[in-house]
């Protein structure tokens, strides 16, 4: 699977990286309608189901919403006919604060909202590390882009995503298990709802890691003795191209690297 980086030419259009994107979607698609249902229950009159959220209305609306267009929006990053810059840019600044707001906002509800019947503390426990693991991924990854380590945001915010997208996935897990067994309850749905956070987590890791990304803008300049620097350090590709530029020959910036072309002398 090729997952694409900040620029769109990053890796090369192919149906599976224009399937990804319907397939988050669809991942997302019944955690976004169960919360757009239970959102509407707000307003229904109270219930054992919906008494906590009657009580305390603002955590769970912020997480719906921020979930929602996080997970939609954020599932687009990965079309390659939408990763022009301006595209990514302007839909990073929404998608990203929306992550961040459901991930504090999860937080706040595993705190605040007493344990529905059958849930428990390790299940509380999972949710509290994953909500933070969350938040704190992209924290990161938006301090990566602001130092222009492409590398480095691409993996932090894929394995955010991760991790907010895995409502879908623990869906996946956990509908065999009612099929079989019947609603789990206590510490098999607690290893099931976790299970699907590292399932989602190891497939980040293996995505982010597999695919190449833009290293770190490098700054060029030179010492008082015209000699040229990367990143305040003597640059090193001039003496290899001393070494080896031969009659002609020279080497020229292509891409990422160096080629050596001959005739261009």
């Amino acid at each position: 699977m090729c997952v694409p980086g900040p620029d769109q030419h990053d890796c090369p259009v192919s149906l599976r990286t224009k399937r990804l994107p319907a397939a988050l979607i669809l991942l997302s698609a019944i955690p976004v309608i169960a919360g757009a249902a239970r959102v509407s229950t707000l307003a229904a009159p109270v219930t054992a189901d919906n008494a906590r959220f009657v009580a305390a209305p603002v955590p769970i609306v912020l997480h719906i919403v921020g979930a929602t267009v996080f997970c939609l929006l954020g599932a687009l990053q990965f079309s390659p006919g939408l990763r022009r810059r301006s595209w990514h840019r302007i839909s990073g600044r929404i998608t990203l604060p929306c992550g961040l707001v459901a991930a504090v906002s999860g937080l706040w509800m595993t705190v605040g909202y007493p344990d529905p019947p059958g849930d428990g503390i390790l299940l509380a426990a999972f949710r509290l590390l994953f909500g933070s693991l969350m938040a704190a991924a992209l924290v990161l990854g938006y301090l990566a882009i602001r130092r222009r380590d492409f590398r480095a945001h691409r993996i932090w915010i894929i394995r955010g995503y991760a991790i907010g997208i895995a409502a879908g996935t623990q869906v996946v897990v956990t509908v065999p298990w009612v099929v079989l067994f019947g609603e789990p309850t206590g510490t098999a749905r607690a290893l099931l709802l976790g299970s699907a956070w590292v399932i989602n987590l190891a497939v980040a890791e293996w995505a982010g890691r597999r695919t190449p990304g833009r290293r770190p803008a490098q700054r060029r300049g030179s010492t008082p003795d015209g000699a040229s620097t990367v990143d305040g350090r003597p640059d090193a590709r001039v003496g290899a191209a001393e070494r080896s530029t031969t009659p002609g020959t020279a080497l020229v910036r292509w891409g990422d690297g160096d080629s050596a072309r001959p005739g261009d002398v």
